[in-house]
């Protein structure tokens, strides 16, 4: 498909014995640093609400090449489906197949919930990943539920004129409602599993060594974000996000996907914006 502004053209490159299925958008006049959009959830490269495809359009509008891809076993790609910290072999294959198009070797990542946190563990390992857009990283754990839970929902439950309306009428179930916050407490307090501990922990270590720009985008509406930022922002471990490597922008009433125009041209602008401010080289 060609439009004013690019050349969209579906794409197909291998990654091991699979085929991977992508949509390259490629402006006329491309900037020197393109964008891999990598899926995250159980989604495909077109995203929830269109929102991969309406973000590749914008891009190229401002001279931003960009990849968005199925990984393996999603979409229409071949293969059985891998979860999120195991597709570094898919992202390099996009990378290649990216610079081998478009002959650049300068890309950001741009990754949302569990892509991002992909993202993380990926980009240290590719000396062409000079940038990471992450939006609502996904680093779930039960201690940063429990905590999550009970600052932002049971404090304010309680805090609301519905709630007690409902208690005085005999419509909340108390012990129920006493043992759900029982169970965060303790959740909150214990340590996180071992798988739990092996994802995250390459995360942090893939961010603490990644040596290029990061942008970081947080909604304001969305317990993901929520633990994200209860683990990491003002954590010393995480000092990556802490440093001036980092931009945070927060969208104070957008949902987890940004699902609204307003968000989703929000996000289209912060990562134009990341691109164009840094015009990132292999230098």
């Amino acid at each position: 498909m060609m439009t004013p502004d690019s050349i969209e053209s579906a794409v197909v490159f291998n990654s091991g014995e699979a085929q991977l299925m992508g949509i390259l958008h490629k402006p006329s006049t491309p900037l020197k640093t393109a964008v891999l959009i990598v899926v995250g959830g159980p989604q495909y490269r077109v995203g929830s609400h269109r929102q991969f495809v309406q973000l590749s359009r914008a891009l190229a509008k401002a001279n931003i090449a960009s990849l968005r891809f199925d990984y393996t076993g999603m979409g229409d790609s071949e293969g059985d489906k891998k979860s999120f910290d195991e597709i570094n072999e898919d992202i390099k294959a996009a990378c290649d197949h990216m610079c081998a198009q478009l002959g650049i070797e300068s890309i950001v990542i741009w990754g949302l919930c569990d892509a991002a946190s992909a993202a993380m563990i990926y980009a240290p390992q590719d000396s062409r990943i000079k940038g990471l857009f992450l939006l609502n990283p996904w680093l779930r754990s039960d201690a940063a539920m429990g905590k999550t839970m009970l600052k932002y929902y049971y404090v304010q439950r309680l805090l609301s004129k519905e709630f007690w309306l409902k208690l005085i009428r005999g419509k909340v179930n108390v012990a129920s409602s006493l043992g759900d916050a029982k169970g965060f407490v303790s959740d909150s307090v214990s340590s996180q599993d071992n798988q739990q501990q092996s994802y995250q922990a390459q995360m942090q270590k893939g961010l603490q060594t990644f040596t290029g720009k990061v942008c970081l985008v947080l909604s304001g509406v969305d317990l993901t974000a929520k633990e994200f930022e209860q683990q990491t922002l003002n954590n010393k471990a995480w000092k990556k996000l802490n440093s001036s490597d980092t931009t945070v922008h927060r969208i104070s009433k957008a949902d987890h996907t940004f699902s609204s125009k307003e968000f989703k041209q929000q996000v289209e602008n912060y990562t134009v914006e990341f691109v164009e401010k840094n015009e990132f080289s292999c230098v």
